[in-house]
């Protein structure tokens, strides 16, 4: 990662920028329903971004993450859930995606989270730990691409729902 970018929980003045960033990150993906930018803004209006991160260089945001909490069938408390990630286009495969994983990771297990899981692309998302775990389900996505990681050693057993932000589409 370019050593100049700066990593650091987003402030009222990122909200703008961290929706344009959002919005080019997703622009030619074709497996998006371009609606990360409203996934973003509906889990902020809800209170639900328990860690959300900024990538900074030259003081211009370049990157965003965001964790929120999940719900399992099973019970299991202090779950979150990964997403969406995001960086510019042209600073994509430069190690800031990887830098924002590490520290959102990290600020999680700070809050005694107990795992997070995701919805990704397997091949990155295994760098960082993550794995399709038996017994834990998402329902609606094909299973290969729903990646969980367990913070304590225990997998929960059941059906994980997303924050209802999830669902917004504008």
């Amino acid at each position: 990662m370019n050593p100049s970018v700066t990593l650091r929980p987003e402030t009222p003045a990122d909200i703008d920028a961290i929706r344009d960033v959002t919005v080019a990150a997703f622009a030619t993906l074709e497996i998006s329903g371009h609606t990360e930018q409203f996934i973003v803004a509906a889990l902020r209006a809800a209170g639900a971004l328990t860690v959300s991160l900024v990538a900074e260089l030259d003081g211009r945001v370049v990157g965003h993450i965001a964790f929120s909490p999940v719900t399992i069938s099973d019970g299991t408390a202090n779950w979150y859930g990964l997403g969406p990630i995001s960086v510019l286009p042209d600073l994509q495969r430069q190690g800031v995606g990887k830098a924002m994983m590490a520290e959102g990771l990290a600020r999680l297990k700070r809050l005694n989270a107990a795992g997070c899981c995701l919805v990704g692309h397997p091949e990155y998302y295994r760098k960082f730990g993550f794995d399709n775990l038996p017994g834990l389900v998402f329902e609606g996505v094909p299973p290969e691409v729903f990646l969980s990681q367990s913070f304590d050693g225990r997998v929960p057993q059941g059906k994980v729902t997303f924050h209802e932000a999830f669902a917004a589409t504008t």
